[in-house]
């Protein structure tokens, strides 16, 4: 645990400095340099990417984790990766090809509404494709469990390249067309340092040979893609699906609310970054024992923690919002249901991992599907009816159905569940905070509101859980952090 509580702080650091980044992104440079159309545009092409991404991946960047361990030969290893390479690129030559063929038409699912987007479809490809071979590369890094760096260029990067460029936009260095293009050569460069990082962790000599494995291999690949597609799915669907049926515009005041909300995923992406090869290589090892004290610990620790940040989003978004242009409003149930939809995905502890790297992966396959069609389905339902709002509620709901199943199949398989006592006072505690200081408002100017409010419940939060001892692996935490304090106060 040693390892993960190490690289798991620094990348709670990276995280939150880089979703601080994007919060001033998506909160006062896009929504006061870019008119609101054109923010709409680019959410639009990056959650777009982001939902074809993992099918040119084709499930390599899991398939790399679950399988490198397992190796002792390295003349099979180097043929490994190189399989782990060339699926990629191959993939992506397909589907290039088939969207170059198919160009016109697609061009035609754009009609009349937004036809701002139809002259940046190719960029979609081109930001995918970079985004794929990203994650391959981290996940390389991933399985060497060294994950600080990737999640320095996944979390930071991209953030800092986009504030660059919208101040080059703001003071007209560069065209709205400029911007996207220089954003589309943001993510090509990421990706190819990203690739220089990997290969110093572990370097390999290409072969055009396949590991004897290889059947597995290509099995698991073919199937998990299917599976993390999903996963992407749930989280861009309903952004790209806002742009079918509502003017472009809407996707950026949708994508704001729910990025407030995605804050809570940050000790989660945080210490997946870790817990999953970890995860990998316990299964590998069959350690069921460390297996379930590992899903256990995982679960309470980011309850507890994403749970604080859930209190802080809800009972200040309000404040937030008097900061932001007026075109821009607030759905609160947008914030609450996409907030509690992360807050049970932290719930769910390292779930994923187990379940994509054990040989019950084809069940979620096919919960995938289902889910998939649920998710379409509700969207296709609900936006009409509700609006912006509609796509919060279809999301929130797919999801909801989507983790009980994700956590009766790991109880079902392996006979254990991440859940405790101290798990449901958690929630409990969680629900208190959050009515008894949502309508707590002091009559100070909304940045001074924000800051106290959030000091004083983070501090009444703090010592709540400590003194009733929810979690012990915080409260030693605490304890080291209050020791330093009082140990330099002393020196």
């Amino acid at each position: 645990m040693g390892v993960v509580v190490n690289q798991s702080i620094k990348n709670v650091v990276i995280t939150c400095l880089g979703f601080g980044v994007g919060a001033v992104n998506t909160l006062f440079l896009f929504t006061n340099f870019m008119e609101d159309e054109y923010y709409g545009l680019v959410s639009y092409l990056i959650s777009a990417s982001n939902l074809i991404w993992p099918l040119l991946a084709f499930g390599v960047q899991n398939t790399l984790i679950k399988f490198f361990s397992s190796y002792t030969n390295q003349e099979q290893q180097h043929k490994f990766l190189s399989l782990m390479l060339i699926l990629p690129f191959l993939i992506s030559l397909i589907l290039g090809g088939i969207g170059a063929v198919w160009y016109t038409t697609i061009l035609g699912f754009f009609g009349d509404q937004n036809t701002i987007v139809q002259p940046y479809i190719w960029t979609i490809f081109i930001i995918a494709f970079a985004l794929s071979y990203f994650e391959v590369f981290f996940a390389w890094s991933k399985v060497k469990l060294k994950s600080v760096f990737g999640n320095l260029m996944k979390e930071l990067f991209i953030r800092i390249c986009t504030s660059i460029l919208l101040f080059l936009l703001y003071f007209e260095v560069l065209t709205v067309a400029q911007f996207i293009y220089a954003l589309v050569i943001a993510y090509l460069l990421r990706t190819v340092i990203m690739k220089i990082y990997a290969c110093t962790l572990h370097s390999f000599r290409f072969r055009f040979s396949l590991p004897d494995n290889y059947v597995s291999v290509l099995k698991y690949t073919a199937l998990i893609l299917v599976a993390g597609s999903v996963a992407t799915l749930l989280i861009d669907l309903d952004k790209v699906m806002i742009e079918w049926e509502l003017p472009i515009e809407n996707v950026a005041k949708y994508g704001i609310c729910a990025y407030i909300a995605s804050v809570i995923i940050i000790p989660s992406r945080a210490m997946h970054q870790i817990t999953y090869p970890l995860t990998a290589k316990l299964i590998n090892e069959k350690n069921d024992r460390q297996l379930h004290e590992l899903y256990k610990k995982s679960s309470l620790n980011l309850l507890v923690t994403s749970g604080l940040l859930f209190v802080l989003i809800v009972c200040n978004v309000h404040q937030l919002f008097e900061m932001i242009p007026e075109e821009y409003e607030l759905y609160i149930w947008v914030v609450i249901l996409i907030g509690s939809a992360k807050l049970f995905d932290n719930l769910l502890g390292n779930n994923n991992s187990i379940l994509y790297n054990s040989e019950y992966y084809r069940i979620v396959l096919y919960t995938g599907v289902g889910m998939a069609a649920l998710t379409f389905a509700l969207n296709l339902i609900c936006i009409p009816m509700y609006g912006i709002t509609g796509a919060a509620i279809a999301t929130f709901t797919a999801i909801f159905c989507y983790n009980l199943v994700k956590v009766w199949i790991v109880y079902a398989k392996f006979d254990m569940h991440p859940f405790s006592k101290n798990t449901f006072f958690a929630l409990f505690l969680i629900l208190v905070f959050v009515f008894g200081c949502y309508f707590w408002e002091l009559p100070l100017y909304p940045v001074v509101n924000i800051a106290l409010k959030s000091v004083l419940i983070t501090t009444a939060y703090a010592i709540v859980f400590y003194v009733l001892k929810i979690s012990p692996d915080i409260n030693d935490l605490i304890r080291k952090v209050t020791g330093r304090w009082f140990n330099s106060d002393k020196l």
